[in-house]
C-alpha cells in the first residue's frame, strides 16, 4: 500500500489540475451571452440559423484563464500545504495508513 502522508503535488499534477479546471470553466462559459444569426436576423448562406453571430471567443478565453487561476490557486495551496489530507477524508476508514 502506498503511504499518502507527506505527498506533495508534482508539477505535472498541478498542470493537469489547472487544465481540467480550465476546460470545465470553458464549457460553462462558452454558451453564455450568445446571440444566434436567427435572433439578429442576418443568416449567412451555408450556415445554420442557430450559429452564433459573434461568439467573442478571445474575450471568453481570457475570462476562462483568469477564473481558472482564481479557482486553481486555493485548491493548489490546500494540497501543497496539506490543509486537507487523505486521512481527513477517510470517513469510512477505507484507506489504511
Amino acid at each position: 500500500m502506498r503511504n499518502f502522508k507527506g505527498y506533495k503535488m508534482t508539477i505535472s499534477a498541478a498542470l493537469v489540475l489547472y487544465a481540467v479546471l480550465w476546460f470545465l470553466i470553458l464549457f460553462i462559459i462558452l454558451p453564455l451571452k450568445i446571440k444566434t444569426q436567427e435572433e439578429i436576423g442576418n443568416v449567412t448562406d451555408g450556415t445554420p440559423a442557430s450559429a452564433p453571430e459573434n461568439p467573442k471567443i478571445k474575450t471568453k478565453m481570457l475570462w476562462v484563464t483568469f477564473i481558472s487561476a482564481i479557482i486553481w490557486i486555493p485548491i493548489f495551496l490546500i494540497i501543497v500545504l496539506e490543509l486537507v489530507t487523505i486521512s481527513d477524508l477517510n470517513f469510512f476508514e477505507t484507506f489504511r495508513p
